[in-house]
């Protein structure tokens, strides 16, 4: 606690006071742009504080001995829907902007998102790092699908842009998919961008039901003792993006 106590004093002294607040007892950063995410977790890397990163804490909640030595990030401050081009056929939004919003704004310029629909009260940061999945015409359909492009700051303080709104984008791999889902352990999102579809197919998309978010099956699959290739590779992922252990897993 005293070292959480030591970083709390130079967040206070390095941003604006009111970034800084405390959630049930855990000091929690807003920040409003990239660069001040950036900042903060630089920050946390000079001074190896932990972080957690939350959207509107539905899934998770940080409260209670689990999260006594971390330090929140929380995206409700980047809240704003950003863009959207009709003629391109994608939408982009802050991570703190509620995902179930998104058709209400959508709907005037002919577009329609189809996770967009589901029972999930969460921001669209937060959907992405769970990666909502649905049900559709017995298949899954993930949001990762439409998952297009990002702006995120990775753990060690850089801000990254993977992904392209274009429809046609070079061959490769498409890094931004790894981020859905990360469940906060690769990063920061701070904006992401979405494929959409025209109104008019809304009806294709009615049968759609929402998965269950299951957290532990995340987890169990970066547990060391699970020695399948995908968990070994997750884990590699997890170093690579965050070698200083500043987003810790944390189970509580």
């Amino acid at each position: 606690m005293v070292k959480v106590q030591g970083f709390v004093a130079v967040v206070e002294q390095e941003f604006p006071e009111d970034r800084l607040t405390f959630q049930k007892g855990i000091p929690t950063f807003h920040p409003e742009t990239a660069e001040e995410a950036a900042r903060f977790f630089q920050l946390a890397n000079r001074h190896r504080q932990p972080l957690y990163i939350t959207g509107f804490g539905n899934n998770i909640d940080p409260a209670g001995e689990a999260f006594e030595h971390l330090v929140v990030v929380r995206s409700d401050r980047l809240n704003a829907l950003e863009d959207i081009q009709p003629m391109d056929f994608y939408v982009r939004a802050q991570s703190g902007y509620p995902l179930r919003e998104l058709n209400e704004r959508l709907a005037p310029a002919g577009l329609f998102a189809p996770h967009a629909t589901l029972p999930y009260v969460g921001s669209v940061g937060g959907a992405v790092a769970v990666n909502v999945t649905a049900r559709h015409h017995g298949h899954e359909l993930p949001l990762r699908r439409f998952l297009i492009a990002a702006e995120i700051v990775t753990p060690q303080g850089e801000i990254i842009r993977p992904g392209s709104a274009c429809f046609k984008s070079v061959a490769g791999y498409d890094i931004v998919k790894i981020f859905a889902p990360s469940w906060g352990l690769l990063g920061f999102i701070v904006s992401a961008t979405f494929r959409v579809v025209p109104l008019s197919a809304r009806e294709e998309y009615a049968d759609l039901r929402m998965k269950a978010i299951d957290r532990r099956a995340f987890l169990a699959g970066l547990a060391e003792t699970n020695d399948s290739a995908d968990a070994f590779y997750a884990r590699r992922i997890k170093e690579k993006f965050d070698p200083n252990g500043i987003l810790p897993v944390v189970k509580g």
